[in-house]
């Protein structure tokens, strides 16, 4: 696995997608056409993750068969393209596995896992499951999968692919995308759209912790969310006058986890 050759994203674009929630992003993508995003059924392992924001590098599972991956031995199969990815992660990249949404086997370990972090990996996402839940609960590095399992990968699984246009979740996933996690779950940005949704995300996170804190404060449904011409004139009041300050209630997001800006 090689760098990948792809335009680099400016840091205030890395730095406005890290500021915002994936629920936030969903609703941008939905008005640029793009319907369902959302890795469903993908949550962080562990309770220590607030989430990321890194680039797609992929990896392409496919079953294992007897006469191709030796059974003996689960280490010494003969198919090291998954160290390979692991070794050649970069600063910011986050890898992205299609196991098919097969949790039958792991797509990988604490090991892997490990390395893949002190490689300065963003994250690590499967629509497959992990091994090793408890010590990758502990390690605090984004990992999101659709379980947990004991079984080595191995016994199911065959690595077929690496860099390559894969389905992750049900959702297409091309090397490059742009992945953003964070307690709910990860959401794909394509790459050519997260300049373009940025701002727009963060105005909205703005405008839609103003609208909360109406809401909690009592006021109905009816004209401040969706937002009235009036209520967005009051809250473009309130931005005017509290230039420097978040919308009453404070930032919805959490902080995240950003390695991107060693991204080329």
């Amino acid at each position: 696995m090689t760098a990948l050759d792809l335009p680099p994203v400016p840091p205030d674009v890395w730095a406005g997608l890290a500021r915002v929630s994936t629920a936030t992003l969903a609703t941008q993508l939905y008005r640029r056409g793009i319907r369902q995003p959302f890795l469903v059924g993908l949550t962080p392992v562990g309770t220590h993750i607030d989430g990321f924001v890194g680039q797609a590098r992929t990896m392409r599972f496919i079953p294992a068969r007897e006469d191709v991956d030796p059974m003996s031995d689960p280490y010494r199969t003969g198919n090291v393209l998954q160290w390979e990815a692991v070794e050649g992660l970069q600063s910011g990249d986050v890898l992205v596995v299609d196991s098919r949404g097969d949790i039958t086997a792991a797509s990988a370990g604490d090991m892997l896992v490990t390395r893949a972090m002190k490689r300065g990996a963003a994250a690590f996402v499967t629509d497959g499951a992990f091994r090793d839940g408890a010590a990758l609960a502990e390690l605090g590095f984004p990992t999101y999968s659709r379980a947990i399992t004991a079984t080595t990968r191995p016994a199911s699984f065959h690595v077929a692919d690496l860099d390559v246009p894969i389905g992750c979740a049900g959702v297409a996933v091309y090397p490059g995308d742009i992945l953003v996690g964070d307690r709910d779950g990860v959401i794909v940005v394509p790459r050519a759209l997260a300049a373009e949704i940025a701002g727009p995300a963060v105005e909205q996170e703005r405008l839609e912790s103003y609208l909360s804190a109406k809401v909690k404060a009592g006021e109905t449904l009816w004209g401040t969310y969706p937002p009235s011409e009036e209520t967005i004139a009051s809250y473009h009041a309130w931005r005017s006058a509290n230039a420097e300050a978040e919308p009453p209630g404070g930032p919805r997001p959490a902080d995240r986890a950003n390695g991107a800006e060693a991204v080329r």
